[in-house]
């Protein structure tokens, strides 16, 4: 899976240590937050539905 779920305490703070990762992106929707790691080239699109993160869709490439 490309999504890592990240643990958010009981007072609701996320802790990460930025300097251990690269090229992510954090979403943050309803009380959960994912961490995606991003790829050399390609997209990553967030699909929402009212108001709400639905779904992650990944497109790779590769250069030529």
């Amino acid at each position: 899976m490309r999504m890592e779920e990240l643990k958010i305490d009981g007072k609701g703070y996320l802790n990460i240590d930025i300097m251990e990762l690269d090229k992510c992106a954090v979403i943050i929707d309803g009380g959960k937050a994912k961490l995606i790691k991003l790829h050399e080239h390609g997209e990553a699109r967030i699909i929402t539905h009212q108001g709400k993160v639905k779904r992650v869709r990944f497109e790779e490439g590769e250069d030529f």
